[in-house]
C-alpha cells in the first residue's frame, strides 16, 4: 500500500493524539461528512449522501459505545440520547431525502464539538 504524505500525516496524527484530541478529531470527522451529505442531497446526488451520511453515523456510532456509562453519569447518559437522536435524524434524512435534518444534526455536533473544545481549553489552561 502507498502512502501519501497527506495520509502519513493523518496516520501520526490519530497516533499520537489524546483521548481528548482523539474526540475532537471525531467531531470534525463527523461535521466533514454531514457538510457532504446536506451536499449532495441538494444536488440530488442519493448514493453520495448515502454514503457521507454512513460514515458520519459510523463515528457517532463510535462516540456512542466508547462512552463510559458508570464513570459518567448523566453526562454520558445525556450524550448518549443525543448520539442516538442524530443517528435517526440522519437515518431519516436519507429515507425523505431532506438536507434539512442533515442540518439540524449538524447544529447538534457543532455544538458538541465547541463545548468539547472549550472544555479542553479550560482543562490544559488548569494544567
Amino acid at each position: 500500500m502507498s502512502y501519501t504524505g497527506h495520509d502519513a500525516y493523518r496516520t501520526n496524527a490519530v497516533e499520537t493524539a489524546s483521548p481528548e484530541q482523539l474526540t475532537l478529531m471525531c467531531y470534525d470527522g463527523t461535521l466533514r461528512f454531514m457538510r457532504r451529505a446536506a451536499k449532495a442531497l441538494d444536488e440530488g446526488d442519493f448514493a453520495e449522501a448515502s454514503s457521507a451520511t454512513g460514515r458520519a453515523q459510523a463515528i457517532i456510532n463510535e462516540l456512542n459505545v466508547t462512552l463510559d456509562m458508570d464513570a459518567g453519569g448523566e453526562i454520558a447518559t445525556n450524550l448518549r440520547g443525543i448520539y442516538l437522536f442524530i443517528n435517526r435524524h440522519l437515518s431519516e434524512a436519507i429515507s425523505v431525502r431532506r438536507s434539512d435534518n442533515v442540518r439540524e444534526a449538524m447544529g447538534l455536533v457543532q455544538e458538541l464539538r465547541e463545548a468539547w473544545s472549550q472544555a479542553m481549553n479550560l482543562g490544559a489552561a488548569a494544567a
